[in-house]
Formats: structure tokens, sequence, C-alpha cells
């Protein structure tokens, strides 16, 4: 049978809302949880970002609160400030017509001073980063005393980013009496422990991965040579003529290179990272709304929490380093019953990581044909048609007949000539340095010969989360269960490469992958050329070659490994 938002028992205030913001029917994640924490119970949900969660918790959540009570009764804790305000939108459309609703969004970057004094007026609901959450509690501006329903949004996200202690310091604070409500793309040990801690028989819900990984949502790969990226994706926005695109990286390097490359290519770009101020970052996501930006290229990270309509296509610039980071990218389009594209550019060694996709999602992904560059004239040319036929149809030409004449008059050039000058310049597109078959990658003729049979020996079979090479360990995590070996310090390092100390390690929840990719992304050195990987409880070891030390230790000063600030140096 199926469930209808009218059958759930709202509120007409909640109905009116939802009915305008054009849903009748609640999504999978929405109509198992609502009814369940209308009823007072916990509930511990698997799902990720476009499942339609943030309604999920927050539609009980509004209905729960009292109004006439100016105290803070419900706070939800999202891992960043983007996650945090999209939520916060997202309840204003809900309360639209709950009149007397006060919410706050409370999260760093933002004048604290300002939040203090908002929630001195009052705010039933808080939404906030656990750190602010944190500071705005010690300085005795948030008071938790009155809250009864409270929101883990993410929570396997504020985990790896480092805020297990804020979480369980914020949950203790609370009364004992209050749902609790955990949402999370994992279900890892870290995160049930957090549920048998702080909630009571919770109702467990999961939305599986083929309900994420949506059917209306198109997905392509395409296998290109690391140096034809930039040409592949400016072909592929236009040949398949996309309006509004989010072009993911793995790190703000990268993200600043393409978004330099593609602008100065004639496209209308922002960037989105965590170098941006949050000002910086409100004026982005201001412009990409509105249409002012139609491309916005952004780090996973930076991206949690945008919550915007009408997406045509996701591009994923490198593959992301983690299958979750997937979906959660792919998420970003086919929302609300729209059809969409996920593409990925593949590069020759980040093929294995395609098929941990594949395996990951159950899902295989359609390998798509470059476009060519007679493709994308023939495109333009199409589309210049199309815009003088809307232009002579529209009218208003008295102004501009003069100037054929006029350019007669003045050049001494043909006809033919002045109209293929005109259509050049509208079309903007130009013949690049790469050749057509320059592009893709051939599997076995592009390898070079070194390079032949590394998948059959398993050279890199841990490299990015593949699993340990069996029987030698080579990038597995060394240490075993036995801990360092005895004096804690690094084994001889292999001819020709340097040995380096990672401030990171096994409590840190550090797998080889995630050692390789920070290194290869922040330092721009190709991830098959790191070589043994040691990993302990506290620290860990890796070899780079001698060439490159130098520049993977200054490029990895104040980065980050699984949101953990890390010290990369020569070992001793």
């Amino acid at each position: 049978m199926e469930v209808l938002f009218d059958s759930l028992g709202l509120s007409e205030e909640i109905l009116k809302a939802v009915t305008e913001m054009g849903f009748t029917k609640p999504s999978p994640i929405q109509a198992e949880a609502i009814p369940s924490l209308l009823e007072g119970r916990d509930v511990l949900g698997q799902a990720q970002t476009g499942t339609g969660k943030t309604a999920a918790f927050g539609i009980p959540a509004l209905e729960k609160v009292d109004i006439s009570d100016k105290r803070t009764q419900v706070l939800m804790l999202c891992p960043t400030r983007e996650l945090a305000v999209q939520v916060t939108e997202e309840l204003r459309r809900l309360a639209k017509y709950k009149k007397g609703l006060k919410l706050e969004t409370v999260y760093g970057g933002d004048s604290i001073e300002r939040q203090i004094r908002s929630l001195k007026i009052g705010a039933q609901i808080v939404v906030g980063t656990p750190g602010r959450v944190m500071d705005l509690i010690e300085r005795k501006a948030l008071k938790l005393d009155f809250v009864n329903y409270v929101v883990l949004d993410e929570a396997d996200e504020m985990l790896d980013m480092g805020f297990r202690e804020d979480i369980d310091t914020i949950l203790e604070s609370v009364p004992d009496e209050r749902q609790t409500v955990l949402f999370s793309a994992t279900m890892s040990k870290p995160i049930m422990g957090i549920a048998q801690k702080f909630q009571e028989d919770p109702v467990q819900i999961k939305i599986t991965r083929k309900e994420v990984t949506n059917e209306n949502i198109e997905q392509t790969y395409f296998e290109v040579k690391q140096r034809g990226k930039i040409e592949v994706t400016c072909r592929v926005l236009d040949a398949y003529d996309l309006k509004q695109v989010i072009i993911f990286c793995n790190t703000k390097r990268k993200v600043d290179e393409v978004t330099e490359e593609l602008s100065s290519k004639g496209y209308s770009v922002e960037s989105l990272h965590g170098d941006l101020r949050q000002t910086q970052r409100n004026q982005v996501m201001a412009k990409f709304r509105s249409g002012a930006a139609n491309i916005l290229v952004a780090t996973d990270v930076a991206a949690r929490g945008i919550d915007v309509s009408g997406i045509d296509a996701v591009i994923n610039f490198d593959l992301p380093l983690d299958e979750e980071y997937y979906v959660h990218r792919i998420g970003r389009t086919g929302r609300a019953g729209l059809t969409g594209k996920a593409l990925t550019l593949v590069a020759k060694d980040e093929k294995y990581r395609l098929r941990q996709i594949e395996t990951y999602t159950k899902v295989k992904i359609d390998k798509g044909v470059i476009p060519t560059f007679e493709d994308i004239v023939g495109v333009r040319k199409a589309r210049f048609i199309s815009q003088v036929e809307e232009a002579v149809s529209t009218g208003d030409l008295d102004l501009y007949e003069d100037m054929l004449g006029m350019l007669h008059h003045t050049t001494g050039f043909t006809t033919e000539q002045i109209v293929a000058a005109l259509v050049k310049i509208n079309m903007g597109v130009q013949k690049s340095e790469f050749a057509d078959n320059d592009l893709a990658w051939d599997a076995d003729r592009d390898r070079r010969p070194s390079e032949r049979g590394f998948e059959k020996r398993g050279r890199f079979e841990d490299r990015g989360g593949r699993g340990e090479e069996r029987g030698s360990g080579r990038f597995g995590d060394r240490g075993g269960d036995r801990g360092p070996r005895e004096g804690g310090g690094p084994k001889r390092n292999e001819p020709g490469m340097v040995r380096l100390f990672v401030s990171v390690g096994r409590k840190d929840r550090v797998q080889p992958r995630d050692i390789v990719g920070a290194i290869a992304g922040e330092a721009g050195i190709p991830g098959r050329v790191i070589g043994s990987i040691d990993i302990f409880d506290a620290y860990s070891f890796v070899d780079v070659p001698e060439r490159d030390a130098r520049k993977v230790v200054e490029a990895m000063s104040g980065n980050t490994i699984k949101g953990k600030m890390v010290n990369i140096e020569v070992a001793r």
C-alpha cells in the first residue's frame, strides 16, 4: 500500500508546507522514520545524502516543539557548516506555517558574539557543528537543560573529523529523558558504540544501496590520459549541454587548477574548498544557486551540505579515495524524480578504483566514448543555428540590419567570410593541442613495459583500500597485532627511497590508501611510485622516492589525513 504524507498524522501546518514544496509521497527513509519518531522512539538510520533524511528527522522535531516555550528543545549536530546551513534552510521551508518558531545555526567562521545574542533571545531549535556547540556550552550561552530531541546527522563524518569526544560531552550534557536520532552513511563499530551508549532500544532503518545509487542517474566513465582530463571535461560539458554541474576533485590544489583552466577557456565557474572564508563560501553558493556560475568545482568535504535542486550532472574529475564518497557525490544529481548524469574520468592508474566502486555499489558503470573535436564543433553549430532562429523570431532586428552593409564596405570581405567570422566569435571553440587519439588511453598499447603485469602481481593491491597483498603484506598494516618493532624505529628503506615518519596510525583509523591518497594528491606525485607502508598504533612509516621526499614533506605541512592534522618528516 502506498504511503502518503497525509497518512502520517502530521499537522496542517506541516502538510501545507510539504505540499507547497511539491511532495505528496515520502521517501523510503521518511516513511519508515517519521512514524517511529512521532511515537517517541529513538532511531538509528543508515542513509546517504539525497535520501530525504533531513525531513525524516526534521518533521518530527517541528511537530514536537512547544512554540510557546522559547528555550532550546531540539539540538541537531552536523559535521560541517555547509550541512548545518542546509539542514536549517530545509527546516525553515518545512516550518513555513509554524508561526513563532525560532531556529538558530551555529558554526565556526561566523561571529560567535552574534550567535550568543541570538541564543539569548531564544531559539527552540539549534543546528550546529560540534566544535561551536561546545564553545557555546562552555560560555554558558547554549543551555541544554530542556532539550528533549537530539539529532546526529552524518555521524560517521563527524567521527572521521575527530569530534568523538565533543559528541560524548554534548550528549552527556543533555537530559536523559530525550529522543536521540542518529543518521550515518556507514554503521562502523564506533557508530554502533555511540548508539549503544546514548540510545535506548532504537528503531533501526537502513536504506539499501540500490535505493541510494538512484536508477534515474545515468552513470558513465571515460578512459582518459591524466594530462587530457581538462580537455575531456570541456568536451563533455559541451557535448551534453550541461546547465548546472558540480565537478569533484580530491584536493584543494586540484580544485584551484581545474577552476583556473576552465575559467581561462571561457566557462562560468566557481570553486569551493576548505581555504575559503565563510563569507566567500556564501558568495560562491549564491552565484551557483542563482545561475550566475553554472559550474562548481569542489572537494568532498567542502561540498558536504550542498543542496541545490536541478543539478544536471556530477563530474568526477578525480575518482574518490573512498567508495562512500562516490555515492555522496552522485547523490547531488537526479533528485526529486529528475534525471541526472554521473560522469567519471578514469586515468590509467585509477581503473582498479572504478572496479571497487562498481563492486561496492553493485552497479555496472557504462564506458563512454570521448566526444571528438568535430562532435563539439557540430554541437556548437547546432546551438548557434537555434540561437539565430530564436533571435529572428523575436524580432527587433532593425537596429542591426545595416551592419552587413557596413562590414562589406569597411572590410571588403564577402558575406560568407563575415558570417563565418561571426559564427567563430560566437561559438568560441578552438582547436586544442590534443588530437582525439591523444586523450583516451589504450589498456594494452598505452601501458609502459615496466608497468605490465602489475595487476597480476598485486603490486598495488592495497592502494586505495584494495585489501592486503596476500602473503607479503607489502602495503598492509605491517605492525599487525604485534605492535611496532623493538625500539619503534623504521626498518631499512629500499635503494633510492627515503623513509618518512607520519604522525598518524592505527588508532586514527588510518589505512594505506589514506596515506597514498593524501601524499599523491597534495604532493602531485603518482601513487605508483610510493613504496612500502608500515602502520603502527600511533604512527606510520612510508617510503617515497628520494627525489620527491622534500616535496612530500613540504606539501603535507599543515594538511590532514582522515581529518587529523599530520606531521611528516624524514624518519630517524
